[in-house]
């Protein structure tokens, strides 16, 4: 799908559970030749040298300092799946060391991290792209479909969010020494803003004709992590009495220019079955993720809800279309396969990605923002435009079958 005769260099960057995840997705890939792999872990060193042997490929070289591998010359683009705080100090050095820059999604520790980004992109020419594997999700890509012909008439409302019980997960990084639980001691915001916001900043054609505005976030009270603690860990285990920073349930708010608003939910330290929360709604219809469920004004019976499914057969997306055709691969349903190969296509034909450094800025930009919001008591605050007014008459990326902006069918002739 989108591969060449050719081979694109790739370097990763981190081989936690999340790279060495995609360093498998990426040794399954035709167009790809993984050159070099690169952690400080001996131990996880060597199981992406494990990956690497299973999958029958070339023996990538090794490196414990992400200094040698951007140095590299048979390096044209890297994956960064490292630990939130590290993403953007090395994306930054990959820019300026030329290399086309992917990294995982996660918060960023200040807006100065995101005016980084983008100044890097500006004053190199380099470009990066976040790595948010659910704008290429099947319900999501069909959505996007559908919005863009029309169906769901004007955008006026849209609600998302990462909603996903993490309490086991979390207590078992503090006993690994993992990053994660330390954000939710010491920090409270949406520290995981873009699953959710991603799709549906594309949805409203944010940074290339709209803009986000202003936010307001909201923070309840901080229980659920300590509780199963409680329930789950020994005497005297430090998360069964510790006071989180983190609000179990926060709400964002957000303000569109063109006066849409938008809902964001992170709802990760109390009991419930995963989602994305996600909802559009418009002047003609609405979508909802939880019921699986649509209605389509003149379309839909009078006030009754009826099965997503039945349109997301009429309104696949071309690229999920061609997809399940070919044969569906990879994480997270799929996502992830294609996630990545949309970076290695515009490594290959040197374009700007699909989710490119002012989308990278605006939705990380939201985990500092609510963070300020609600320590001010819930007060609105401003967004940066980081994109210094271009985003007023900014036009859709480059043709290709992973555009985000629009579905175009002569591309998958």
């Amino acid at each position: 799908m989108g591969e060449t005769q050719g081979k694109t260099g790739i370097g990763v960057i981190g081989l936690g559970k999340r790279g060495r995840g995609l360093l498998k997705q990426l040794l399954k890939m035709d167009n790809v030749e993984v050159k070099a792999i690169c952690d400080w872990n001996e131990d996880w060193l060597k199981m992406g040298v494990d990956s690497i042997v299973e999958a029958g490929k070339p023996m990538a070289a090794c490196v414990r300092s992400y200094e040698e591998l951007l140095a590299r010359e048979d390096i044209e683009g890297v994956i960064i799946p490292t630990s939130w705080t590290s993403h953007v100090e090395i994306m930054v050095a990959a820019m300026k060391a030329g290399k086309y820059a992917a990294c995982e999604v996660g918060a960023v520790a200040s807006l100065e991290e995101c005016w980084q980004l983008v100044r890097t992109q500006e004053e190199t020419g380099v470009p990066c792209m976040l790595l948010e594997n659910c704008n290429y999700g099947r319900d999501e890509m069909a959505i996007l479909n559908m919005v863009k012909q029309g169906v769901f008439g004007e955008l006026i409302h849209c609600e998302c969010g990462y909603e996903h019980d993490l309490r086991k997960s979390l207590t078992d990084g503090y006993d690994s020494g993992h990053y994660r639980i330390h954000h939710y001691l010491h920090r409270n915001g949406d520290n995981y803003p873009t699953h959710g916001l991603g799709p549906v900043a594309k949805l409203l054609n944010i940074n290339r004709g709209n803009q986000f505005l202003t936010l307001t976030s909201m923070a309840s009270k901080a229980r659920g992590v300590r509780d199963w603690a409680r329930v789950n860990r020994e005497e005297g285990h430090p998360l069964r009495e510790a006071e989180l920073a983190q609000g179990d349930i926060i709400t964002t708010m957000i303000k569109c220019a063109h006066g849409e608003t938008i809902t964001i939910t992170l709802d990760t330290s109390l009991p419930r079955p995963y989602s994305r929360a996600n909802r559009v709604q418009g002047t003609k219809g609405i979508w909802m993720e939880d019921n699986a469920s649509i209605h389509i004004e003149g379309r839909s019976p009078e006030h009754k809800w009826e099965p997503f499914a039945d349109y997301r057969e009429e309104y696949e997306h071309p690229l999920w279309r061609r997809y399940i055709e070919e044969g569906v691969r990879g994480g997270h349903g799929g996502m992830d396969y294609l996630c990545l190969q949309a970076f290695v296509e515009s490594v290959e034909r040197r374009i700007a990605p699909p989710i490119d450094v002012y989308d990278a800025a605006a939705w990380m930009a939201v985990s500092i923002l609510s963070e300020q919001s609600i320590a001010q008591g819930s007060q609105p605050v401003s967004f940066p435009d980081f994109t210094k007014g271009k985003w007023i008459r900014r036009k859709p990326g480059p043709a290709s079958i992973y555009s985000l902006e629009t579905v175009d069918a002569s591309v998958f002739a």
